[in-house]
């Protein structure tokens, strides 16, 4: 990454657009192979937070140190984040750390995007809005939601999602308190969709109201 964000703006689109089209029209399949990009973490010497997802809100698993290389599976956008490489909303997926770094921590050498969209079978992940009071993890490799509680508001941790087709909304929940998750299996077969959101909600087993819902993400059963 540089810190040209006119550049690299053009650049997420295009290739959102692309692939997005791609895999609409059937020419890329859910499960092709992509090799992972390489990128140097630079930082003002503090190692870097890791996210379980792509906000600053959301919870660090761990970090890493200022100085290292990672392997970024995909790339997804998330909240703004300032960092020494530029102002950008680009998070960096990295299986190996288990969560997402802001791309404006990551040198790759480029202004443009230089990974697929998370949501191609790589696996990913979405927060509620506002504190991300509930974090949802989609693991497509064995078609599971893991869902965390973080917040004692009183509610629950939820992912709504879809099937093709359009069947759903269904529910995975996770009702067991504040700082508890929960894996939940669903039933989609390999290089099938499912398009989900992470909410909080009152258990209801038929129609929650949901509230504070993140943004939808579509991803693929590797």
């Amino acid at each position: 990454m540089t810190t040209s964000a006119s550049q690299r703006l053009r650049g997420i689109a295009a290739v959102t657009v692309s692939v997005l089209a791609l895999l609409v029209s059937g020419v890329v399949s859910a499960d092709a192979a992509v090799t992972a990009a390489t990128g140097t973490v630079k930082t003002a010497g503090d190692p870097l937070n890791v996210r379980r997802a792509p906000s600053t809100n959301a919870s660090a698993v761990r970090t890493v140190a200022n100085g290292a290389t990672v392997s970024i599976d995909c790339q997804t956008i998330g909240s703004s984040v300032e960092g020494p490489l530029g102002k950008t909303t680009l998070w960096d997926y990295v299986p190996a750390l288990g969560g997402y770094i802001s791309d404006g921590y990551v040198y790759t050498g480029s202004d443009e995007r230089i990974a697929p969209d998370c949501g191609v079978g790589s696996g990913s992940a979405e927060c509620s809005s506002g504190t991300c009071a509930a974090e949802g993890v989609f693991k497509s490799a064995g078609a599971k939601f893991v869902v965390y509680d973080n917040d004692g508001d009183g509610k629950s941790g939820v992912v709504a999602y879809w099937l093709k087709g359009g069947a759903g909304p269904f529910y995975a929940w996770n009702s067991g308190g504040t700082g508890t998750s929960k894996e939940t299996a669903i039933n989609v077969p390999k290089g099938g969709w499912v398009y989900y959101k992470v909410c909080v909600a009152n258990y209801s087993a038929t129609n929650p109201v949901l509230e504070a819902c993140s943004g939808g993400i579509t991803d693929y059963v590797a």
